[in-house]
């Protein structure tokens, strides 16, 4: 057996690493078509561009692995089974339960490594890739209307709301055209404070710099009561960092760890966060689509070499990679949508795609 598992590993291990190359050559040059059109604005040099198309690699191979394995492990197995190899391992004894068991250890390898990348290593290149472009255009894109967080304070008076409106990033804890609006305990607005820059501390305290404090009379008609300028001040709030980035940074730089962070931060703030949960479901269950994948294409290789040449399966397989990417995008929007369980959204297309993968494997086996 440790044979026939070292044979089916290095078949597919090898085509998935070659499919794997071939479509991260294909996406580093549309990469870098996008990134000519850049070059010469604000400095932005050919060595930068080709800098940012590489930051982007990491991205590239946790998005394409599943896809690389569909398609690489179709074409080790339906090669096996055209040149009868794969007949002949049958003979000798590879039951389909044994198959479908080597081939869900490998896919647990799959799996870690699809975590690794896209927990780890795919994060931290595509900061440095925001960052890169954030200094390119001068600033992170934050929206027209700005970035929005929530945070409140106890108070001996009662709780204190404070809604900061954050209108332009342009580098790691580093924000311009900042406002914040403090509310008392009957929703009331008591202070507007605007500040044309901040820095965002780890620990939370924000240094504002060129500062405008409005105070507002809270025991009659809302009206102005005091107004000032300030050359720097100091903020208190539980909005750190890792909260500012999670804000203002693509999801693509966000771990699972963040982004259950994130998410938690909105919901106690009483914020929309359907979004960053679904976000996080799919980036806690999207490795497993590695395993869900190697179970797709097994059936493959109890198909004879009559019913198709090894192409022609290859192109099917192609086929089946892009329309599980498509269910997949297309359930996570339905589920924001139609406000679904963030989790039931996530999980449906492996779910789906994992029992016609046993459908197809149960009536090989036994018609075939």
């Amino acid at each position: 057996m440790r044979t026939v598992r070292r044979l089916l590993y290095r078949e597919i291990l090898g085509a998935t690493g070659f499919v794997a190359a071939a479509f991260l050559g294909l996406f580093f040059f549309f990469d870098l078509v996008d990134e000519v059109d850049r070059i010469g604005r604000n400095g932005y040099t050919l060595g930068k561009a080709l800098l940012a198309c590489l930051l982007q690699m990491p991205g590239h191979i946790y998005e394409l692995l599943p896809i690389a394995v569909l398609i690489g492990a179709i074409y080790a197995l339906a090669r096996l089974a055209h040149s009868s190899e794969f007949t002949i391992l049958r003979t000798g004894g590879l039951g389909p339960q044994r198959a479908l068991g080597l081939l869900s250890t490998l896919g647990l390898g799959f799996v870690l490594l699809t975590f690794v990348v896209g927990d780890v290593v795919a994060p931290w290149f595509e900061r440095q890739a925001s960052l890169l472009q954030a200094s390119r255009n001068g600033q992170l894109s934050v929206g027209r209307g700005g970035a929005w967080l929530r945070d409140s304070v106890r108070g001996p008076d009662g709780e204190r709301r404070f809604t900061v409106n954050i209108g332009e990033a342009r580098s790691d804890g580093e924000v311009a055209r900042v406002r914040i609006f403090e509310f008392g305990p009957r929703g009331e607005l008591r202070t507007r404070t605007t500040a044309a820059r901040a820095r965002v501390g780890s620990d939370g305290v924000w240094q504002l710099e060129d500062v405008r404090i409005s105070h507002w009379n809270p025991d009659a008609t809302p009206q102005l009561e005091a107004d000032r300028q300030l050359p720097t001040s100091t903020w208190q709030s539980s909005l750190n960092r890792s909260v500012l980035a999670a804000a203002v940074l693509p999801l693509g730089t966000m771990s699972t760890a963040a982004l259950w962070r994130y998410m938690t931060h909105l919901s106690d703030h009483e914020q929309a966060a359907q979004r960053y949960e679904i976000q996080f479901w799919k980036r806690a269950l999207y490795p497993f689509a590695c395993i869900v994948m190697l179970a797709l294409a097994l059936p493959f290789a109890y198909l004879h070499g009559r019913s198709g040449g090894i192409g022609l399966k290859v192109f099917g397989g192609i086929m089946l990679g892009i329309s599980f990417v498509l269910l997949n995008n297309v359930m996570s929007h339905l589920g924001l949508l139609q406000d679904w369980t963030p989790w039931v959204a996530a999980s449906v297309p492996s779910v789906v795609y994992l029992l016609l993968s046993l459908a197809a494997f149960s009536w090989l086996v036994r018609y075939r």
